[in-house]
């Protein structure tokens, strides 16, 4: 099976992306601290994948890209989606839960909710694992975190204080997207893959889906999967959101990204981002050539490297260097393409279009 595989870089250079509430010794009552992981190092604060996962989502939506979102339904103190990945590109390709309670009181909310009567019938629970999976974005470094201390003073009377947290840093995650999986619904009866219960198999048969009888599933046309495919990854290109853009206004879009096309969900590209003797984000590229030694038979597309001019120019540069005719990576320089995230994701999208097998 082939996979998209990426690993990407984000700087963030005062910012406050992930916040977790109030912490210990602050000045004030009015505090918000940023998540992060402690260790004798130092911190390292992080981005959750559920917090990126919602910036990405929310980007798709209110961007140019096509997206169908699903609608989300509420009862008493749970909530989901509709959980129909045939119509709703999120359900699709973030994977859903939805198991609607049988207490009665929730049943009864159910039935009187106006919402509900276009809501997809659902027979059983059904569960579906997400496609496309990202790790925790964590910091290249530990970093000292900075308190920062303001008030409140438009009104009368005395200022009311406030304290929040924020740091700079470089943040480093990883993101995988099973393009079998993507378009393609299971109905075996196991938790994660009963993606389609009979009310959801009887809306595949009607809209013509192709029965995959050995996979026990259905899978959507050619054209439909790409469609959402491509949107996804324009989103990644274009990713915004965060907490305190207020005060911070950090750019979230990757201003380093690493893709390419490969068999198996492993990633090749995991170790090939790290830090000098202070610090500062570098790429290995040691540890690029030896990725490409050794897997890269693996690697089905070329690696798509995006790079945002004007940061880190000299690593860029650095590389291009290392993919010139007598450079270190030389071997590979017609496997590898160097440009701004924008035009490598879509080199990545154009190249998916010329390779149906790589879906199958």
């Amino acid at each position: 099976m082939a996979f998209v595989t990426g690993a990407f870089i984000l700087d963030a250079p005062a910012s406050a992306l992930n916040n977790l509430g109030t912490s210990e010794g602050a000045m004030t009552e009015n505090v918000v601290a940023v998540k992060h992981v402690k260790t004798k190092e130092g911190a390292y604060p992080y981005v959750s994948a559920q917090a990126f996962r919602y910036w990405l989502r929310n980007t798709l939506e209110k961007g140019d890209f096509g997206w169908i979102k699903a609608p989300v339904y509420r009862e008493e103190k749970i909530a989901y989606t509709d959980a129909n990945p045939i119509l709703w590109w999120d359900d699709d390709l973030f994977g859903y839960m939805r198991a609607p309670s049988k207490k009665k009181s929730a049943i009864e909310a159910r039935e009187g909710s106006g919402s509900m009567a276009e809501a997809t019938p659902t027979a059983e629970t059904v569960t579906r694992m997400s496609p496309f999976r990202v790790s925790t974005l964590v910091s290249l470094a530990p970093v000292s975190l900075t308190n920062d201390f303001g008030v409140m003073a438009r009104q009368e009377g005395k200022p009311v204080p406030h304290e929040h947290q924020f740091y700079k840093t470089t943040l480093h995650g990883l993101l995988s997207l099973d393009l079998h999986a993507a378009g393609t619904f299971s109905y075996k009866n196991r938790t994660g893959y009963l993606n389609l219960d009979q009310p959801r198999i009887d809306q595949a048969k009607s809209q013509g889906l192709e029965q995959l009888e050995e996979e026990k599933a259905y899978r959507l046309p050619l054209g439909e999967r790409l469609k959402r495919i491509s949107a996804l990854l324009q989103g990644l290109a274009g990713l915004e959101g965060g907490a305190k853009q207020a005060l911070h206004y950090t750019d979230v879009s990757p201003d380093v990204i690493v893709v390419a096309v490969t068999k198996g969900g492993n990633n090749v590209f995991g170790h090939i981002f790290g830090t000098d003797n202070q610090g500062r984000p570098i790429l290995k590229l040691a540890a690029l050539k030896e990725a490409m030694e050794v897997f890269g038979d693996n690697v089905l597309s070329k690696v798509h490297i995006g790079w945002v001019r004007g940061y880190l120019d000299e690593q860029r540069d650095a590389l291009e260097a290392a993919l010139s005719l007598d450079g270190q990576l030389s071997k590979w320089r017609h496997k590898i393409d160097v440009a701004h995230p924008r035009v490598t994701l879509a080199s990545l999208v154009e190249e998916l279009k010329a390779h149906e097998d790589w879906l199958r």
